[in-house]
C-alpha cells in the first residue's frame, strides 16, 4: 500500500481529511471581497500572489445554518482550473492514512452524506474523508440532483 497523505481540517466541528494532492498551500486570510448575488457558500473573493481565490466556506457549502468562528488560516487548493481558499473551523495537520475509507453505521447526515468518501483512519485518528468537487459544488448541487430525480 502506497503512503495516503491527508490535511486534517476542522469543518463545523468535525474532524475532515483532504488528500495532501488536493492542498497547494495554507495561508493567512486577508479581507474577503464579497461577490454580488454570489451563491451563499462563495463568501467572497481573495487575493494570493497576484492571484484571486475564490472563498468557500465550507459550513455553507454543507448546507448549515448559522456563524462560527474560522481559523484565520485557509486551505488553498485547486479543482478544474480554478483556486479555492476554503474557509474552516481549524487546521490541524498533515498525517497519514492509516486504511482506506469505509463506510460508517448509520451515516454522517444528511449535510454530508453528500460530500463524505467514508470515514478514515489516520495516524492522527479517525476523520471523514472529504469529496473535493462535491464540497466546492455547494448544498444547491444537491437539491438540482432531487429535482431531477423527481
Amino acid at each position: 500500500m502506497t503512503e495516503k497523505l491527508l490535511v486534517i481540517l476542522q469543518i463545523a466541528g468535525r474532524r475532515c481529511a483532504l488528500s495532501a494532492l488536493d492542498v497547494r498551500s495554507v495561508i493567512e486570510t486577508g479581507a474577503v471581497t464579497p461577490i454580488p448575488r454570489a451563491p451563499s457558500w462563495i463568501a467572497g473573493i481573495t487575493a494570493l500572489r497576484s492571484q484571486a481565490l475564490t472563498v468557500i466556506d465550507c459550513r455553507r457549502a454543507l448546507g448549515l445554518a448559522g456563524d462560527w468562528p474560522t481559523d484565520h488560516r485557509a486551505a488553498v487548493v485547486s479543482e478544474g482550473g480554478h483556486s479555492y481558499a476554503l474557509l474552516v473551523d481549524g487546521i490541524e495537520d498533515i498525517t497519514t492514512a492509516a486504511g482506506e475509507a469505509g463506510q460508517v453505521p448509520g451515516g454522517f447526515g444528511a449535510e454530508w452524506s453528500r460530500i463524505a468518501l467514508g470515514m478514515i483512519e489516520t495516524m492522527a485518528g479517525p476523520a471523514l474523508l472529504i469529496d473535493l468537487p462535491a464540497l466546492l459544488a455547494g448544498p444547491e448541487a444537491h437539491r438540482t440532483e432531487i429535482e431531477a430525480a423527481v
